[in-house]
């Protein structure tokens, strides 16, 4: 690997070698010059008069110079290298101590949400690179929740209002049947029946506030067994004719046969549910369903393809977002909490998959791409890659 603070380590190590050389330098004239060398005579007269200052007498002055330079020369000497030695060290852990306080300054303007870009000296630019992904990172992600706590809060308050209708009617049908009990059969039917439907509603209605509930509490934890995804899809199909058959629309399971893979059942089947449901609800009423699913050696494709309007390209970079609907308003038909997509998402990517959509004026498409083995499952088409293809 690449290092990637090269121009850092140049550095130190410049800096290094050059106290080296300071140091030597200083080693080499003290003995060339002051001990050895031609100021030895001055060096001497110098040190002498320091120590008659001192209260010493010219004889015993004269002696300590010459046990302390002449014969103890390659003992101060390496008493002197060891003191510009640690002189060299201070230095350099200085400049590394340096480096850290920009470090340390940079983190504390991303711990403070400030927008300011992270500039660090030149020798540190690739952490400054890092440092700044990870500013606009966080930022970004702190937008994200506020974003999604606005939607959320403008949910409820939706919600909080369209429950009273349902409400509102349930109590008056209910309270006309109470206080008419001559009412003829017919009426009676005719309210019953609409009683009923407010009262479904009601329960759609409080069952998105569990959804939001359960959403922001819920920590996801798969069990993971191996399972027939063909199976399962096959499965989907069979289980939503009723939510298929309100909109006069069918569904067409293109799959692998004996597609197998390793991942949680219970969360998969919710992913494809809410996929199959969101295409359902956002398809053209009398138009067809595609899903489709292969396996190779990259993993597993799972597609979910329905008739419908375009979505615009800003909107489909939030779809995955909690608590974001694709409608600005809320209807009977495609009304829910805007966490079925973003619950889908969480459960690919503990999986270790990816799901992404695209849209044109004709379809709309989700794809989850999941990193699991293909291979025919035991028994079925002895061993052999066939496809099938079921129509409801």
């Amino acid at each position: 690997m690449k290092n990637k603070y090269g121009k850092l380590t140049r550095k130190i190590i410049l800096f290094a070698i050059l106290i080296s050389i300071l140091i030597v330098a200083a080693g080499y004239g003290f003995l060339t010059f002051l001990t050895d060398g031609a100021l030895q005579e001055i060096f001497q007269k110098g040190i002498v008069h320091i120590l008659q200052s001192l209260g010493f007498s010219a004889e015993r002055a004269a002696a300590g110079y010459n046990r302390l330079f002449v014969e103890g020369k390659l003992l101060f000497v390496f008493a002197g290298f060891f003191v510009l030695f640690l002189l060299f060290f201070l230095l350099t852990v200085r400049k590394i101590n340096r480096y850290l306080s920009r470090i340390d300054d940079a983190l504390e303007g991303i711990l403070a949400d400030s927008p300011e870009p992270i500039v660090l000296p030149s020798e540190l630019e690739p952490m400054a690179e890092q440092l700044n992904a990870l500013q606009h990172k966080l930022l970004y992600r702190t937008q994200q929740a506020a974003q999604s706590e606005q939607r959320k809060n403008e949910l409820v308050v939706c919600l909080a209002h369209d429950l009273k209708t349902p409400l509102t009617s349930v109590t008056a049908y209910l309270t006309m049947l109470n206080e008419h009990p001559e009412m003829s059969a017919e009426e009676r039917a005719k309210y019953t029946r609409v009683t009923l439907e407010k009262a479904i509603r009601l329960e759609e209605l409080l069952n998105e506030f569990f959804e939001i509930t359960r959403f922001n509490a819920q920590d996801i934890v798969l069990e993971k067994r191996e399972i027939n995804l063909s199976i399962m899809l096959e499965q989907l199909e069979d289980e939503n004719v009723g939510l298929l058959n309100k909109k006069n629309m069918t569904c067409v399971v293109d799959v692998q046969e004996g597609l197998l893979m390793r991942g949680d059942p219970e969360q998969l089947a919710r992913v494809f549910d809410n996929l199959l449901k969101n295409a359902a609800a956002y398809g053209n009423a009398g138009s067809q369903i595609l899903i489709q699913a292969r396996g190779g050696r990259d993993g597993i494709t799972i597609v979910f393809t329905n008739e419908g309007p375009q979505i615009p390209q800003k909107k489909l970079e939030m779809i995955f977002e909690k608590f974001y609907r694709v409608d600005d308003g809320r209807s009977s038909k495609t009304g829910g909490a805007g966490l079925g997509l973003a619950i889908a998402k969480q459960i690919v990517e503990l999986h270790g998959g990816v799901i992404s959509a695209v849209s044109d004026s004709k379809n709309t498409r989700f794809i989850v791409n999941m990193p699991a083995e293909m291979r025919a499952a035991e028994g079925e088409n002895n061993g052999t890659k066939g496809w099938k293809r079921r129509k409801q």
